[in-house]
């Protein structure tokens, strides 16, 4: 799915001459306006220095507390893992299975966490080189001159019936079934990712939400908000703000990171 936000634009640089880039990232957390407490957990860490940086999103889900649980836990796992020696499409799934057992194993061993589980989309960048993986339906954008891209595919059963023509987008978001996930991080011994690999341009924008931000805001509406983005502590506080000014139905999560 594409928005296009209309806006000028500098001169294109011209082809090669790489350059050597830095990020900037934010990100934000809210429990929402219904929901009780808050299951999403994200985390980052910016290394500048050794060209070396990863995000992670969550999205918890469990009986008591367990959904907490759950997405602190991948958090952590996942950051650990992404940080420990060279990145590669394959370990960057080795990363995934990491923080899968994790969370797998803390729900065999303590019966009040049986059944928890946790979505996840996780970024890192090594130079201009990045790659995304997501389980479940935590979502990756990137704004690139003036328009706006979505990364990766939920696995949910209304997006995989619309990617097969069984359901318009338009019905995927009014259907009752549109939270239902079919991939989630630690409700199975193993678990597979989706990962992407791609080279990053100077000035890309990269989003990375829990559903909560995307069932309340349509993708014209992100894109008009990061076009404004100056400031990305601030632009965070404005997309969960605009989540709750919709309904807020949902705990809202949402990381940017910026390409200097």
């Amino acid at each position: 799915m594409v928005a296009q936000l209309m806006c000028s634009q500098g001169m294109l640089m011209p082809e090669k001459q790489q350059r050597v880039l830095e990020y900037e990232a934010a990100g934000a957390s809210d429990q929402g306006r219904t929901r009780k407490s808050n299951e999403d957990f994200y985390g980052l860490s910016l290394n500048n220095r050794e060209g070396a940086c990863n995000f992670v999103v969550c999205d918890g889900m469990g009986g008591a507390a367990a959904g907490e649980v759950a997405s602190r836990m991948a958090v952590e796992a996942m950051l650990h893992a992404m940080s420990d020696g060279p990145l590669t499409r394959e370990s960057f799934q080795h990363a995934v299975d990491k923080a899968n057992h994790s969370v797998h194993r803390s729900a065999e061993q303590d019966p009040t966490r049986a059944g928890m589980g946790t979505t996840l989309v996780a970024m890192a960048t090594r130079g201009d080189h990045a790659w995304v993986a997501h389980v479940g339906d935590s979502r990756c954008y990137r704004f690139r001159e003036c328009r706006l891209e979505r990364l990766t595919h939920d696995h949910s059963l209304v997006d995989e019936q619309v990617r097969l023509g069984q359901l318009t987008q338009a019905q995927a978001e009014t259907s009752p079934m549109r939270n239902v996930i079919t991939r989630a991080v630690g409700t199975q011994d193993e678990v597979d990712a989706d990962v992407i690999e791609f080279v990053v341009a100077a000035d890309d924008l990269y989003l990375l939400a829990s559903d909560g931000l995307m069932r309340e805001v349509d993708d014209a509406s992100i894109a008009g908000i990061l076009g404004d983005a100056s400031n990305l502590e601030e632009t965070c506080a404005q997309l969960i703000r605009t989540a709750n000014e919709a309904g807020g139905r949902d705990n809202i999560t949402c990381v940017l990171v910026r390409a200097r």
